[in-house]
């Protein structure tokens, strides 16, 4: 797996270059590669998303500096800004079995491994995507699929501003409660070193995967 750290980027620019991995991916021109970022701030809308979630004006938004773009994703809205870690993970799921859900969970699992690090336990909510702790979301997921290569991904909040949550029904959910590592451990977090944890819990699972389908 190859990984790339684009820094805080723009939300459109950061689009445009996850589609110039896919399409290496795809031509088998590179290995899957993991890309991480964090966002300036953004209102996204996936393909099952509806504008309704958004709970201010786009006046009010675009005062406050925050854009909003639809985008080809799953899942409904989310907010996106510094402080959050995003992983973009852009794989060849024809080498993984063509499971989009199996995909989904493996993302989960990351996440949920990514919290033991910290020492946190996340659990399932039953019939929600994501990643919580204490019925709180601290992560969202959501993907893309073009020729069975994957992109979007996780967006994990690490430092984090909360307020803007409020701005939207998160997810489409509602009553939501929106949580951070910050807020959860009660101090600032190293982004890098949160991004290295990242990392190691990617190695991790796809390790994991690796013997799974080999002792079969």
């Amino acid at each position: 797996m190859r990984i790339i750290d684009i820094g805080i980027t723009d939300f459109l620019k950061a689009w445009e270059y996850q589609k110039a991995i896919v399409r290496d991916v795809d031509n088998g021109l590179c290995e899957d590669t993991l890309i991480l970022t964090e966002h300036y701030p953004v209102i996204t809308i996936g393909r099952q998303g509806k504008s309704s979630n958004i709970l201010k004006s786009s006046e009010f938004l675009k005062k406050n500096g925050i854009d909003i773009i639809e985008v080809d994703r799953g899942g409904d809205v989310t907010y996106h800004g510094p402080g959050q870690l995003i992983g973009y993970p852009i794989f060849k799921l024809k080498d993984r079995g063509r499971d989009v859900h199996k995909f989904l969970e493996f993302l989960e699992d990351i996440g949920r491994h990514f919290l033991t690090q910290y020492g946190l336990t996340s659990k399932k909510i039953p019939g929600l995507r994501g990643i919580w702790v204490n019925g709180k979301k601290i992560g969202s997921i959501g993907i893309g699929i073009r020729r069975w290569v994957t992109y979007h991904g996780m967006a994990i909040n690490i430092n984090v501003e909360l307020t803007p949550f409020s701005f939207i029904k998160p997810c489409g959910i509602e009553d939501l409660e929106m949580t951070s590592l910050k807020e959860l451990l009660g101090c600032d977090i190293d982004i890098d070193e949160a991004k290295l944890q990242l990392i190691r819990s990617f190695d991790e699972k796809i390790s994991s995967m690796a013997e799974t389908v080999y002792s079969a």
